[in-house]
């Protein structure tokens, strides 16, 4: 049953994170580099802060475009109204919060620390595997 199956079995656990003062336009590059659409933006000691997307690279630049300024760092833009969700939470729960709330990643949080995130394309892999040992 895909209820049973836990966000820890398929979360990312090596992550690519971005700093609150990384300016937007370090951020594009990591995002282009590493072929990803967003990333947890961690402080200097770790500690989720927000969460950093094309979205927002794109707010930046038609704000900055706007008023005829450069872009600002990526703590100006980033989404700080953070959802997070735990290892131990339903790959179903996390697809209702996907499409409830138009998100394409949440972070995972255990004790409060990051370690990892959780993307609808982890959530297609669970489908898949789960379809492929319940249809042999």
């Amino acid at each position: 049953m895909l209820k049973s199956i836990k966000v820890a079995d398929y979360m990312t656990r090596r992550l690519i994170t971005i700093t609150p003062e990384m300016s937007v336009n370090e951020a594009i590059r990591v995002f282009l580099e590493h072929k990803i659409s967003g990333a947890p933006v961690v402080d200097e000691n770790g500690r989720l802060v927000g969460v950093f997307s094309e979205s927002d690279c794109l707010k930046g630049a038609l704000e900055a475009s706007y008023h005829g300024t450069e872009i600002g760092p990526v703590k100006e833009y980033m989404s700080v109204d953070l959802q997070t969700v735990t290892g131990e939470t339903s790959i179903l729960d996390v697809a209702e919060v996907f499409l409830a709330d138009h998100r394409r990643r949440l972070p995972v949080l255990e004790g409060g620390r990051l370690v990892g995130q959780i993307s609808r394309r982890d959530l297609l892999r669970a489908m898949d595997d789960f379809s492929r040992r319940h249809t042999l």
